[in-house]
């Protein structure tokens, strides 16, 4: 027995209290959040490996290898991309009437892309003005935002557009490419470096995880792509303007990014949608590129004007 029952009491409630647990950080402590990464890394690359190379084939196809006067396989990926882009605005933009804004928009879109695959460009571009300010009046109708409604007509309808003419173009299959190329390397790098070097916030208020060490290595990327590509291809005049057009290519594709980011911040979403494991909604995939498209656009533009590039 002890001799002190009070100290026996204090001893033995003390025994009973439980006990906080331990502050101090074990080995794997961080191994969940490691391992959450890890997993998003993992789903991010598996996406990409197996939706690139469709993208690839289907962009590499002739234009004259089917017995058809044009080849559908680019217009099927072109349209239904449009159209899952349609649906992703207008979930973003009108959660009430989702449904039948992405209906209207896609209306409008689709004719633009149809129009242009028939090789009328420029009246693709107007019926997409027309179509886009058909979504807004019907907007307003509904008492939605009319604004949000044809801008997102624009906003998917346009590169759409200009992606078909690039195509069509002298060596069109060459200039895709460059886009397409040119986007994913910048936006890989960025996401990369950034991930890896972390640093500054690029633009915090709307993009809180982009990083200037990440937009750099995007810049460089986009540029040392564009410089391969361009002694592959021979597209352009000069090695001097492939690296040119890379930094051009590569600074919207990163305005692009920025820019959906800053739609979704208004809108009140994180993704635009959850169809693509990993990276959210096709949205998110191609924003950049949609930016890209029409950089190159405007390039292949001043070189069909006869601007020596």
């Amino acid at each position: 027995m002890p001799s002190n029952p009070r100290k026996a009491r204090t001893a033995g409630a003390r025994s009973e209290t439980p006990q906080p647990p331990e502050t101090s950080v074990q080995p794997g402590g961080a191994r969940p959040k490691s391992n959450a990464k890890l997993k998003e890394l993992l789903i991010r690359v598996a996406s990409a490996v197996v939706l690139i190379p469709i993208v690839l084939i289907v962009i590499a196809m002739p234009l004259d290898w089917m017995p058809f006067s044009r080849p559908w396989p680019f217009l099927v990926m072109l349209s239904i991309g449009v159209a899952l882009l349609c649906i992703e605005w207008g979930l973003m933009s009108a959660p009430a009437t989702s449904g039948r804004m992405a209906i209207a928009i896609g209306a409008a879109t689709l004719s633009g892309v149809f129009v242009a695959y028939m090789s009328h460009p420029v009246l693709a571009f107007l019926i997409l003005a027309f179509g886009a300010l058909c979504a807004g009046l019907y907007a307003y109708r509904l008492k939605g935002n009319w604004l949000d409604a044809a801008y997102g007509a624009l906003y998917i309808g346009v590169p759409a557009i200009v992606l078909i003419w690039l195509r069509d173009t002298h060596n069109g299959r060459d200039w895709v490419f460059f886009a397409f190329l040119i986007a994913w390397a910048s936006d890989s790098a960025a996401y990369i470096v950034g991930k890896l070097v972390g640093g500054p916030k690029l633009w915090r208020r709307y993009s809180p995880n982009k990083t200037w060490s990440g937009f750099a290595g995007g810049m460089i990327a986009g540029m040392l792509t564009a410089a391969t590509l361009a002694d592959v291809t021979h597209l352009l005049a000069h090695d001097t303007s492939a690296i040119v057009v890379g930094l051009i290519v590569a600074l919207s594709t990163m305005a692009g990014d920025l820019w959906e980011s800053a739609l979704k911040r208004r809108f009140g979403v994180k993704d635009a949608g959850a169809l693509i494991p990993g990276h959210g909604g096709l949205m998110d995939r191609v924003d950049g590129l949609m930016f890209a498209i029409l950089a190159l656009g405007i390039v292949r533009m001043l070189i069909f004007l006869g601007t020596e590039i």
